[in-house]
């Protein structure tokens, strides 16, 4: 296929490797990123990772507060096609039609499976040993459209969210290319087979030591390093697996504090109290702290 003319929609650092992609082999007429916003204790300004990439790269760049506020903006861009990676907002069926040919989409899962804002998450949450990434045509449902390309990878048994969102980001720049280069074959999606993933809400980090070792861990793994998992109010910041049966904390040495669970047993390396600095949990216990 030949070079196109691209308007970009991204937000976070997993559309980055996209963009960067696309910039090397197609003409990027416009890049549309959310706006800065505060963040952090500090809440000093953020610029979206995309946003701060376009201006690296000499991109044409805007930041509406609402999409419809840029629709003139990528009509007089004057796009062949739309890429849409993990913008943040549902587009309206006006924006999908300016590109002559519509909009393409870099989803974080093997689709139907996964819909939704938090893929990457929830298939850790939920145990799967293997996710992907999915480049689909955009419609005016959420993550509905017809399927294009499918690039599967396995997820390590201690894998967590970072760590898999930095490598399916990658293949899913690599996949896009290659699906540019053409031939496209659509494939309708199985909608009957779908599941949701929804986005993550802070209270989900709460767990219980009677739940089973590895729904802990699975969510643990999931919600690094945001909203992470907590006991009343002690975040559980470093865990690890470990075989143990027997009841109550376990063992407690430097390496850790082995805490028996519903089923099977985790070591505890580090916690934090609220508004506390992160500390080793042996040395929480040693200073009459409770797990539980």
């Amino acid at each position: 296929m030949p070079t196109l003319r691209i308007v970009f929609l991204g937000t976070p650092q997993f559309a980055v490797p996209t963009l960067e992609a696309l910039a090397r082999e197609h003409e990027i007429a416009l890049v549309v990123a959310q706006p800065d916003k505060p963040a952090g204790r500090g809440m000093k300004m953020h610029v979206p990772e995309v946003a701060a990439k376009a201006k690296e790269l000499g991109l044409p760049l805007i930041q509406p507060l609402k999409i419809r506020e840029g629709l003139d903006t990528i009509r007089a861009a004057a796009p062949e096609l739309g890429v849409v990676v993990a913008y943040g907002k549902i587009l309206p069926p006006a924006l999908l039609e300016i590109p002559e040919r519509g909009f393409v989409n870099v989803h974080a899962s093997l689709l139907p499976k996964y819909r939704g804002a938090a893929p990457i998450q929830r298939a850790i949450e939920h145990g799967e040993r293997e996710t992907g990434v999915t480049i689909m045509r955009v419609d005016e449902e959420l993550d509905h459209g017809a399927i294009l390309a499918l690039e599967s990878t396995a997820i390590g048994p201690d894998e967590r969210t970072p760590s898999l969102a930095a490598r399916l980001s990658q293949i899913g720049a690599d996949a896009l290319l290659k699906t540019l280069r053409g031939p496209w074959t659509e494939t309708p999606q199985d909608h009957a087979a779908a599941t949701h993933a929804p986005k993550i809400d802070k209270s989900e980090g709460a767990v219980s030591w009677s739940d089973p070792a590895r729904v802990i861990y699975d969510k643990f793994r999931a919600f690094y390093p945001w909203p992470g998992v907590f006991v009343g109010d002690l975040k559980l910041i470093e865990l690890a697996r470990v075989d143990a049966t027997d009841d109550g904390v376990i063992d407690a040495n430097d390496d850790g504090v082995v805490v028996q669970c519903g089923e099977g047993a985790l070591r505890v390396l580090s916690v934090q109290r609220p508004g506390k600095s992160p500390v080793r949990a042996i040395d929480f216990v040693r200073g009459g702290g409770k797990l539980s």
